[in-house]
């Protein structure tokens, strides 16, 4: 089995292409098992007594796209946290085994292509494990 390390933030476009990335993969169907992750940040704090609103089953873009997945036969993980998301998608791809990582990507300003974003890049420079990263809008 194939297994690809997906995490995503609250972009609909940025996971939708993401999980077409996935279930385009040869034999995905049959061969591909793919781990969503989604991790909340400081802005996504909510107090104590509301932790069960903090849900990755309640983002939007992690839910259509595992939507999408699932209806591709492409066997889906979920998995939350908070913290540092470079720090966690990397111990993450360790943890798990994962064959790929597939971040997703955002279009830039020719300047801004000069550097991928600072979660990309740190996820890119520390693993050894390939990287793909999908296009996304034009920010």
């Amino acid at each position: 089995m194939y297994h690809v390390l997906v995490p995503m933030d609250a972009d609909e476009d940025r996971a939708m292409t993401q999980a077409r990335y996935v279930a385009s993969l040869p034999d995905a169907a049959e061969s591909v098992k793919a781990t969503v992750l989604f991790i909340f940040g400081a802005e996504d704090d909510v107090p104590e007594e509301m932790g069960r609103m903090k849900s990755i089953t309640r983002v939007a873009s992690v839910r259509h796209a595992t939507e999408y997945l699932e209806d591709h036969d492409i066997e889906v993980d979920l998995i939350d946290e908070s913290g540092d998301t470079a720090e966690f998608i990397l111990r993450e791809a360790e943890d798990r085994a994962a064959d790929a990582i597939v971040l997703g990507g955002r279009k830039r300003s020719p300047a801004g292509k000069a550097i991928f974003g600072s979660v990309t890049q740190s996820v890119i420079l520390n693993t050894d494990i390939p990287v793909v990263v999908t296009g996304g809008r034009r920010e």
